[in-house]
């Protein structure tokens, strides 16, 4: 009788719905999976990147000189790729007109939609796979608790057309149906543990790029003053915090 219970025994006898539903959440746990492995090892390397990065960019005294770097090493990290924005939206600023300019908004309105891109952009890419991970954590146990429901009534229908219907005949099968229910929650915990750490590492992620780039903008914009004293109307004026936020 120990030998007809069990999972390998009810993965045998299970029908066609049953099967695509196993199937269904074994296709949520490898996403799952390889999101958290993939994603974690991303993550850590961009981290270290950034931290190297961070590093040598204060040790920059002139905008000449963080020009340079980025010119000599490809941005590989959030921070780079910012300051590579804001560098380059700087150089397209001072060869446009005062007529060009003041349309935009000045020189200052012109560098913080630039730097506010870069950020959303960042935004953005951070975000990937977290929707098949809200997914695969919200939808994991609604759908191994379809399977249970589902071999449950199968499992009674035979029960009733075997004429048997002892407990012991029916604790197995009925066991058995739970499974999908344990399969659905194995799914779903990962996921939604992931989908947690992942989200508050972007908030956290997107809070440090953004105080990056209120001192950016003001490295650049303080270092274009000086170039353009000569002309007031294209002199940036220097936005308070929320201005970039």
């Amino acid at each position: 009788m120990a030998n007809e219970l069990g999972v390998a025994n009810f993965i045998a006898n299970v029908d066609t719905i049953g099967k695509a539903v196993l199937v269904f959440l074994l296709i949520l746990s490898i996403a799952t999976w390889y999101l958290i492995f993939t994603k974690s090892l991303a993550n850590w390397l961009e981290a270290r990147r950034a931290k190297a990065f961070l590093a040598q960019f204060w040790q920059h005294h002139s905008l000449e000189a963080l020009t340079a770097s980025l010119k000599q090493n490809k941005p590989d990290n959030a921070f780079a790729n910012l300051a590579n924005e804001g560098v380059t939206a700087l150089s397209n600023a001072s060869s446009h007109s005062i007529q060009q300019l003041t349309a935009a908004g000045g020189m200052s309105e012109f560098m913080t939609r630039a730097i506010r891109n870069g950020i959303d952009q960042e935004s953005a890419r951070s975000e990937n796979g977290l929707t098949v991970l809200a997914s695969a954590g919200s939808a994991s146990p609604y759908i191994g608790l379809f399977g249970t429901v589902w071999a449950i009534y199968h499992a009674l229908v035979n029960i009733g057309l075997s004429g048997q219907g002892t407990l012991d005949k029916v604790a197995g099968p009925v066991g058995e149906a739970l499974i999908m229910t344990a399969i659905g929650l194995a799914v779903a915990i990962p996921a939604v543990f992931a989908y947690n750490a992942f989200n508050r590492r972007n908030r956290m992620w997107l809070a440090k790029l953004d105080a990056f780039a209120h001192d950016l903008f003001v490295m650049l914009t303080i270092e274009n003053t000086v170039e353009v004293k000569a002309k007031p109307e294209l002199r940036p004026e220097l936005k308070s915090v929320g201005d970039v936020s």
